[in-house]
């Protein structure tokens, strides 16, 4: 049994994408700052729940080192195979958003599964 437990465990590790518009084409390379929209849900664990946009009242798009580590590691692997206008879901294991540690200030429990909804509206 724990060898299936295990085996199950880290096949979910990671990030999954699911196009919802595509983009240009071009798409950034490592280092390159990339500019996007994002909202991101998972408050209190619960992936409808969302607790930071860009497109909320007050706030900006967001630019990032794309490759480099400045993010976590979903939008690092995601992003930098996203196109210029492409908008996409990206689903992120724990290991790939904020891990064990969370992020208590944004309503993130530790060992959280998250979802965002990421525009790429430049790099350069």
């Amino acid at each position: 049994m724990r060898r299936t437990a295990l085996a199950l465990a880290r096949k979910t590790m990671g990030f999954t994408k699911t196009l919802i518009r595509e983009g240009n084409g071009a798409k950034p390379t490592r280092g390159q700052q990339v500019t996007v929209h994002c909202t991101g849900y998972g408050k209190n664990r619960d992936l409808n729940e969302k607790f930071w946009s860009t497109k909320d009242p007050g706030q900006e798009p967001f630019t990032f080192a794309v490759g480099l580590g400045q993010v976590i590691k979903g939008w690092d692997e995601s992003v930098i195979n996203m196109s210029i206008g492409e908008v996409a879901r990206i689903h992120c294991s724990p290991d790939y958003a904020y891990g064990a540690g969370g992020f208590e200030a944004w309503g993130i429990m530790p060992n959280s599964e998250l979802t965002f909804e990421i525009e790429v509206l430049s790099f350069k």
